[in-house]
């Protein structure tokens, strides 16, 4: 600095003193320096950083959580922001200083993952803004608290530990987190009260919370689970049902996880155990009454004594109701007498029946309906294979298709039946493990191939049912019996084994030629017929051989069997000189019972013209007009 021995220091001796001020100071834009306060005027604060001039810091930048307004003569730091503006006035700032600061502060704090203490001082969206000593953080909602928190206002504008989550300098960005904070504390009280904690211990505690599959339960600053299956021995609908919030229980530590420091609780194990000797107390094969607890699609569980459930499964319900919900067949609370099926105390199971208290209906009806009584019935149901008959102790028997008619198919039978019908049925069969009541309707008549109705020889008289190209179906007998006359069977000649000849409702002799009963097949041949009669005929009146022909001697027998009612006509003629006309007839042949080679005979016999290739129904008309005449 030059010398100046005058008080009046010119322009060039005031530039060379404060450049010599300046000198060995390096100030540069955008750093923090130091300042003294010269003045504190109209809310701002008057700063000499050792420039050309002064700065201007308003006073609000001094005010805030933890801070004092300045005084005169006070040393601050503050942030340069431009050494000289426009005015010639140098910009300073201290929140910017304060920025910095923390920032540095802050970044540290970072690295060494260590917490920070602020104040959270507004409301953003997703979240609120808190003041860390100068820098402004984010905390985003769901990092206020461990649980949600409805009213932040009691945390508001008060200084707490924060747990720097995210910076990033460049574009001031700094994402803090309370509940982190919270969490780490909590687990560290967690540890230590966990490592006091023993399992098998008794302790008491307060209910916090109620859920569907348990309870809450606070140890004295750690909660653990009481679960719904460990609050009773018997079953509990709901945790409701035996604790409340706020209560004090005693419960035993059942176990610990060190990993996740869970901890399971329990009431019953305070408690005895119910199934200890349960096998003896209830031993298989034993009734015992219970209540029904609780109902299920699968069956429904009877409590036999507190603690001590057993499970009646729906088979073992009814003997008759299958496939019935188990609702329809018990109800909550009812009282039953169940049977002891089987015990595993080990599994803590006990398998119940009721309708082993119960005679089986099937047994019974097979003791009073022993096979081939007869039983009477209302039709239940009807099948594509058989009818279900409702019989005692309320049970179904079924009639097969096949056991309708003798005669006629199960698909024709089963359309007399309708449901509701009560009907008479045999018993055939009763098979009680399998629980099968077999029934017939035909077994009441008695199968016509049995009881000897038709023999293998007899001549039966047959009424036409259907006319085919191969041959006729007829049915004859009191039952309606069904067979089919070959082709080939229906005449001797071979001009007449013409089925068109006949028709539906016309009626022929023909002879049984051979039963099948396994197959239900009776053989018929108006061919075997007229061969059998015509060998009657030869060998009763005569031979073919001596020069008699065959109408000469079937003329014959016709004419004897004529002359032995004219005789037996004449005797009471001689008592009385009128007889009766019905007593006149009763000596004409009976033109019903002859066969067509019978009327062919007689015609001959008598000189009646006849067609002999017309029907037999035709023939028998022509000689009954013929002998009336």
């Amino acid at each position: 600095m030059p010398k100046t021995d005058t008080l009046t220091p010119s322009r060039d001796d005031f530039a060379s003193m404060l450049e010599a001020s300046l000198a060995g100071r390096d100030l540069a834009e955008g750093q923090v320096v130091n300042g003294r306060v010269t003045a504190v005027e109209n809310d701002f604060v008057i700063i000499d950083v050792g420039l050309k001039t002064e700065g201007r810091i308003p006073l609000r930048e001094f005010t805030g959580p933890g801070s004092t307004a300045p005084k005169t003569g006070d040393d601050v730091e503050v942030f340069l922001e431009r050494i000289e503006n426009a005015l010639g006035e140098a910009v300073i700032s201290r929140d910017k200083a304060r920025r910095e600061e923390s920032w540095d502060r802050l970044e540290q704090a970072f690295d060494k993952k260590e917490p920070v203490n602020g104040a959270i001082v507004g409301r953003v969206k997703g979240g609120f803004t808190v003041d860390l000593g100068g820098a402004s953080a984010f905390l985003p909602g769901s990092q206020v608290d461990i649980r949600p928190v409805r009213d932040v206002t009691p945390l508001m504008n008060k200084e707490q530990p924060f747990a720097i989550l995210k910076m990033d300098r460049p574009r001031g960005n700094i994402v803090v987190s309370r509940r982190a904070v919270l969490e780490e504390s909590r687990a560290e009280q967690r540890a230590e009260l966990v490592g006091a904690l023993s399992e098998g211990e008794a302790r008491e505690g307060v209910v916090k919370n109620i859920t569907d599959y348990g309870a809450f339960v606070d140890l004295g600053g750690i909660d653990g689970l009481l679960h719904v299956t460990d609050m009773s021995w018997s079953r509990v609908g709901h945790p409701s049902e035996v604790v409340e919030v706020g209560q004090t229980v005693k419960v035993q530590i059942i176990k610990i996880n060190p990993e996740t420091q869970r901890i399971s609780l329990g009431m019953k194990q305070l408690m005895s155990d119910p199934w200890e000797g349960v096998a003896a107390k209830y031993p298989v094969n034993a009734t015992f009454k219970g209540r029904v607890t609780n109902i299920a699609e699968y069956g429904a569980f009877v409590e036999l004594e507190p603690g001590v459930e057993g499970l009646v499964h729906v088979s073992e319900m009814s003997w008759t109701k299958k496939n019935v919900h188990p609702g329809k067949i018990v109800s909550t609370s009812q009282e039953v007498e169940v049977m002891v099926l089987d015990v595993d105390a080990d599994k803590r199971r006990i398998s119940l029946g009721i309708k082993q208290t119960q005679r089986n209906p099937w047994e019974v009806f097979a003791e009073t309906h022993p096979r081939g009584s007869v039983i009477k019935g209302e039709i239940k149901n009807i099948t594509e294979f058989g009818l279900f008959v409702g019989v005692d102790g309320d049970i179904d028997g079924m009639v097969h298709l096949s056991d309708l008619d003798w005669s006629r198919s199960g698909d024709v039978a089963v359309q007399d039946y309708k449901k509701g019908d009560v009907i008479e049925a045999k018993v055939l069969d009763v098979d009680v493990e399998k629980e099968r009541v077999s029934l017939g309707v035909k077994q009441l008549s008695g199968d016509p191939m049995d009881d000897g109705e038709v023999k293998r020889g007899d001549t039966v008289t047959c009424t036409v049912t259907e006319v085919a190209s191969g041959g006729i179906e007829v049915s004859f007998g009191e039952g309606g019996m069904k067979a089919f006359i070959r082709k080939s069977d229906l005449a001797r000649d071979r001009g007449d084994q013409r089925p068109e000849r006949f028709a539906v409702g016309d009626k022929l002799d023909a002879r049984v030629t051979n039963i099948d009963k396994a197959a239900r097949r009776v053989s018929l041949s108006v061919k075997a017929l007229e061969i059998a009669e015509e060998k009657e005929a030869v060998e009763q009146y005569g031979s073919s051989s001596s020069g008699a022909s065959l109408g000469d001697i079937l003329g014959a027998a016709l004419r004897e069997q004529g002359a032995k009612p004219a005789a037996e006509e004449k005797k009471p003629a001689a008592k009385k000189a009128a007889p009766k006309k019905d007593e006149a007839e009763a000596g004409a042949p009976d033109f019903d019972a002859m066969t067509k080679a019978d009327l062919v005979a007689y015609a001959e016999a008598n000189g009646i013209e006849i067609v002999k290739s017309a029907k037999v129904g035709e023939i028998r008309d022509v000689v009954k007009t013929a002998a009336k005449g």
